[in-house]
């Protein structure tokens, strides 16, 4: 059964438009070592604070893709 942790990053990847494919890119994992991680199937040492501190980074990545330019 996954932790607690992988509904809260699935749902963060979710709510902010971020595929499995960019996180995994992010973090240097393959999709699919990414899909076992958040489905239980693999509890690599250190996961929950790799997949949440990569998954910020998309997410500061895209609110600062997003931020208008002020003069």
């Amino acid at each position: 059964m996954p932790a607690q942790w992988t509904a809260e990053v699935i749902g963060e990847m979710h709510l902010n438009g971020i595929t499995a494919k960019m996180l995994a890119t992010k973090i240097g994992w393959h999709e699919k070592y990414l899909s076992a991680v958040l489905n239980g199937h693999r509890e690599p040492k250190g996961a929950e604070v790799t997949c949440k501190e990569a998954l910020q980074g998309l997410i500061s990545l895209q609110d600062h893709d997003n931020t208008p330019d002020v003069p």
